[in-house]
């Protein structure tokens, strides 16, 4: 056999793998997000602070026991067409990956889904490859669950400060009351902190933190419309 031929059955021979590999783990996640339609789920980043040795606070509450105004600021804030789009603002995107240099994507123009995608099964980073697993992983978690779980697990997974995870636990450290009983102005505060929760603390907003929620309070008012699948 030749050195050509040998080279040739040792690059089919890996491809092999790393297929059955990536067989295997897409069969993992479906099994997961099946699993996940019922249970309460971990985060990556949650199981990253454990392997860590570093704490995780997070009490799983159901959607039911979140305050309302708290559901309708997230989804004003995070993803206004959350109850229409199929998991994927398409048109977000593409605008996001015209823009990206060599390192991926600069920002997110991640629907609630897709960060429920990627904080459940993948990693904090910017790249494409993160980007494109994440995208088909979200169309899927998207006809596996009903809208209202997908908001639910979102808000029980979304980090709201170091170590602190999920809506309940955020309005416990925040606020000092559970999570079905925040208010407007206090929902506002919590929603405008998640795009960078480690430096923006809701119970102490900057003023532009202050002003961001006053603007999302503001639009929550007149948000029936975009909010009427998890009412």
């Amino acid at each position: 056999m030749s050195s050509r031929s040998g080279r040739t059955g040792v690059v089919g021979t890996l491809a092999k793998i790393v297929l059955s590999l990536i067989v295997a783990l897409g069969l993992c996640v479906i099994a997961l997000i099946a699993a996940y339609r019922f249970v309460p789920p971990i985060s990556t980043l949650m199981l990253g602070r454990w392997a860590e040795g570093e704490p995780a606070e997070r009490i799983y509450v159901p959607l039911e026991r979140i305050s309302p105004a708290l559901r309708t600021a997230v989804i004003v804030s995070e993803d206004a067409q959350f109850c229409r789009n199929d998991g994927v603002d398409w048109g977000a995107l593409r605008e996001v990956v015209d823009a990206a240099d060599e390192e991926g994507p600069s920002r997110g123009a991640s629907t609630i889904t897709m960060q429920t995608a990627k904080n459940l099964f993948l990693w904090p980073s910017r790249s494409f490859i993160r980007k494109g697993i994440e995208i088909p992983t979200a169309l899927l978690l998207n006809m596996a669950w009903p809208k209202r779980r997908v908001l639910e697990v979102y808000l029980n997974i979304a980090e709201w400060g170091d170590g602190v995870f999920g809506a309940e636990a955020a309005a416990r450290r925040y606020f000092h009351k559970s999570a079905d009983r925040l208010d407007a102005a206090e929902a506002a505060l919590l929603a405008t902190a998640l795009p960078n929760p480690r430096r923006r603390d809701p119970a102490k907003p900057t003023r532009r933190h202050a002003g961001l929620a006053a603007r999302i309070m503001a639009r929550a008012k007149t948000a029936e419309t975009l909010v009427e699948c998890v009412r």
